[in-house]
């Protein structure tokens, strides 16, 4: 039903993150950008896993033969939805701290780490 429209926005996801990423000259913006990157996966998966005409795979009063969604996409996805936030969360300490440090949100503009 959906065809190629997820496949085709996940990669123009890809392309404005990737697009971002190369172009930001501050590291917040390079930090979202690369959230927006990773979003795109979300979309991979999900039309991956999408059937249509698909059930919830919860298997207890399901009759034989019942199509439903495959639950390693969906368990993916919650995986995939954890190591973004971790990832992200990550990076702006680091860019706090750069901030702290360095005096600027600029990658060009911080002076190389002593120590």
């Amino acid at each position: 039903m959906l065809g190629h429209l997820p496949y085709a926005l996940a990669a123009w996801l890809i392309l404005w993150g990737l697009y971002g990423i190369v172009t930001s000259r501050n590291l917040i913006h390079l930090v979202i950008c690369l959230a927006v990157l990773q979003t795109s996966t979300y979309l991979i998966l999900l039309a991956i896993g999408y059937k249509a005409g698909a059930v919830a795979p919860i298997y207890a009063d399901m009759p034989a033969g019942t199509v439903a969604v495959d639950p390693v996409v969906q368990a993916l996805m919650l995986t995939d939805i954890v190591v973004e936030a971790t990832v992200v969360a990550l990076l702006l300490a680091i860019a706090v701290q750069a901030h702290e440090r360095g005096g600027s949100l600029d990658p060009a503009r911080l002076c190389a780490l002593k120590g």
